[in-house]
């Protein structure tokens, strides 16, 4: 009987104890919230030239989940239920944004999303722009308006599995090989009417490289190319992502995390996208799982080492003899300065190094203008 009357007596102490400390959180927290809110703002807001030296929030409750400043303010504890930073919230106020100039074309079974400035009648050319892997055209928006405004005819699709282009489940139509890339990227080319030679820039990782190898099997239909920071020696690293990937399990969690295009940028450079750029990144892979299935498909059918080696080999003097510019945005925290000059050394005759300061590894997200300067001039 004593014993029993303790436990209760002890029970009811601790529930007390639990409910008082629970209250005391609550409080705090929402009395702290105010000071998180307006540190996420003026941390997701750092623009070129600006150190971002803000003090961390007081409190983040997902702090274990990402240290994306962008990514802060999506995901939040609300007061109330459903007030804000639940899914389909986010995906409500997201919905519309980052399809600046693009439209849907069908390409045989496939359904590309496909940016596009300027006429056919351009009298300056026809430019067409390619991504790299986790992001999307998207972050060509700026060079192509004004590169629009300059009297060029400007293309830039989301490959198949990225951006809003279809995303197929593996097996069915689509496996996301090289081979299936390159097809694809034919027949689109088509579609759209795109006259040869026109005017190639390649950006980035994975399906970036694709865009370098389908150069060199289609050289004939290119007059000049444009390479903005993308890895093109065998001594290129590959960025933990990538390598993740390829994990059996430990890829299928990764390829689901939300904010993997947004992490990726901010990582390889010198700024943290504003949150309206970072809500674009990320609407493809919160609105549904294909995306991820997409990139984990890629990435681990992807030959890293070989397409490398395919990419050294083939653009080197007396195999490639078609103008390049390497445009390269010397703070890429993923491919430093010596993976461009090396290349370049490899066929000094037709390859030509711009250098852009204060831009990271996607220059035409961190510097547009930089970037349009060297294509004008180099097109």
């Amino acid at each position: 009987m004593v014993s029993a009357m303790l436990s209760s007596t002890l029970k009811i102490s601790i529930s007390f104890s639990s409910s008082s400390n629970t209250r005391n959180f609550v409080s705090s927290y929402r009395r702290k919230r105010l000071t998180t809110t307006s540190v996420t703002v003026r941390a997701s807001s750092t623009e070129k030239g600006e150190a971002n030296d803000e003090d961390a929030p007081a409190f983040n409750p997902f702090g274990f989940v990402t240290d994306n400043p962008s990514s802060r303010s999506a995901i939040q504890l609300p007061e109330t239920p459903a007030e804000d930073g639940n899914v389909g919230q986010m995906l409500y106020r997201t919905e519309d944004k980052g399809k600046e100039y693009g439209s849907y074309v069908k390409s045989g079974r496939l359904r590309w999303f496909v940016r596009e400035t300027g006429t056919a009648g351009s009298r300056r050319g026809t430019v067409v722009f390619l991504h790299g892997a986790p992001t999307q055209s998207y972050s060509y928006r700026v060079v192509m308006s004004q590169l629009a405004d300059l009297g060029f005819h400007c293309f830039a699709p989301d490959w198949i599995g990225f951006g809003f282009s279809d995303k197929p489940q593996a097996g069915y139509g689509f496996d996301y090989t090289e081979k299936e890339f390159h097809e694809a990227f034919d027949k689109l080319l088509g579609v759209l009417e795109v006259n040869t030679p026109f005017f190639l820039v390649v950006q980035g990782f994975l399906v970036g490289s694709y865009g370098l190898t389908w150069a060199l099997n289609n050289s004939s239909k290119i007059s000049k190319l444009a390479i903005l920071n993308s890895p093109v020696t065998v001594s290129s690293p590959i960025p933990g992502l990538f390598q993740k990937l390829r994990i059996p399990l430990y890829g299928e969690f990764t390829s689901q995390n939300a904010i993997i295009a947004e992490r990726f940028i901010e990582a390889g450079s010198p700024y943290v996208l504003k949150n309206e750029k970072a809500d674009v990144y990320r609407l493809p892979y919160l609105s549904s799982s294909g995306p991820g299935f997409a990139l984990l498909e890629a990435a681990r059918k992807a030959d890293f080492k070989g397409i490398l080696g395919e990419i050294s080999a083939g653009f080197a003097s007396g195999r490639w003899d078609k103008p390049v510019l390497v445009a390269w945005g010397l703070s890429d925290k993923y491919l430093p300065q010596s993976v461009a000059e090396e290349f370049q050394k490899g066929n000094s005759d037709h390859i030509k190094i711009n250098l852009i300061e204060g831009a990271g590894h996607m220059p035409q997200e961190d510097w547009p203008e930089k970037v349009v300067d060297a294509l004008r001039v180099f097109f």
